[in-house]
């Protein structure tokens, strides 16, 4: 199964201009707040509505412009998972999974007691959503979105308001419980970390377009664009004089420093000179100017152990391996 989106919509001081296709199963969309990610998904589901274009799942064509095709949100098949859940109050677990069923009650009592079951929420029947914890209530919001069983499930930052514990327990859990399912899942967030696991696929959204689509690790090894680099997280983006004497942006990521002095040539080597140390609970972070003339400050990044392995107090110097430079351009619409 494949998902197209090809639409735009002018908001005045902001335009959506959205463009690809895709049949990965997982995919994720990068970027900054504001930059469209969300309005991408509320478009698919039907909630924003197009100026024009086309959206399609597999064979079934969910709006087109031209062919003044504009189903419902509820005739998309696809499940919207909210950041706050979005479940109803003062309902019961099992009457907020069960709402929407359009089938007789035997059915349905069958099909909620099914799904309460898969997703572990046996015996929360009859709580109110104020009576769960975060994780049951993504269980449960997640339930009545399968219930369904859409076509899509579009997941609109749902970790983002949590603390790094939970956030980190919630997104394993989010993980295992999609794990089977067969459908397509795209995951919207500002956060690199969870487009990196979750997705299979993924794009980079800047100022309503997309700047990078491509796999994955790809995207991240190779991020192409300014941009790109910084969302993926990319702490040095500086512009060189390249061999030729032309200008040219690169990147280099703060982590990819050695300490251990190479025999290759195949390594530049940087002076580490008025050195700035911040420490973390695992690593320390580094700024630091790599030559007496340079204006620039890096970043590095190493951790606790590999510097207690390596080497006593500040080096002199650090090494990159030269293949480790990522070569970048402005994206071509700013």
């Amino acid at each position: 199964m494949s998902v197209e989106v090809r639409i735009t919509k002018d908001f005045g001081a902001f335009k959506l201009d959205i463009d690809f296709k895709s049949e990965s199963k997982r995919i994720g969309i990068l970027g900054a707040s504001g930059c469209g990610k969300s309005l991408t998904l509320k478009s698919i589901a039907g909630i924003e509505k197009p100026d024009k274009g086309r959206i399609a799942v597999g064979e079934r064509t969910l709006y087109d412009s031209s062919k003044r095709i504009i189903l419902t949100p509820q005739e998309r098949r696809c499940g919207y998972l909210f950041q706050n859940y979005a479940l109803f109050p003062t309902m019961t677990v099992a009457k907020n999974i069960g709402v929407g069923l359009k089938c007789g009650k035997t059915e349905r009592e069958e099909r909620v007691r099914n799904i309460m079951k898969r997703f572990g929420l046996e015996g929360l029947e009859k709580r109110f959503p104020g009576e769960l914890s975060g994780g049951q209530q993504q269980r449960a919001a997640l339930a009545r979105i399968m219930v369904y069983e859409p076509d899509v499930i579009l997941l609109d930052e749902p970790f983002s308001a949590l603390d790094v514990y939970l956030k980190d327990k919630m997104q394993r859990e989010c993980m295992e419980l999609l794990k089977d399912y067969p459908g397509i899942v795209i995951l919207v967030s500002h956060s690199r970390d969870e487009i990196y696991r979750f997705s299979e696929e993924a794009m980079v959204i800047d100022k309503g377009r997309i700047i990078v689509h491509k796999p994955t690790k790809e995207l991240f090894a190779n991020p192409e664009t300014v941009e790109a680099a910084r969302l993926t997280g990319c702490k040095n983006i500086l512009e060189v004089i390249g061999e030729d004497g032309g200008k040219k942006i690169i990147g280099i990521r703060a982590h990819e420093f050695e300490t251990v002095k190479p025999l290759s040539s195949d390594y530049f080597t940087f002076k580490v000179l008025e050195p700035r140390v911040t420490e973390d609970l695992f690593e320390y972070n580094i700024t630091f100017r790599p030559a007496e003339e340079s204006e620039h400050m890096l970043d590095w990044k190493i951790s606790k152990y590999q510097w207690d392995m390596e080497h006593e107090g500040m080096p002199k110097e650090i090494y990159l391996k030269k293949e480790k430079i990522l070569l970048l351009e402005q994206a071509y619409f700013l």
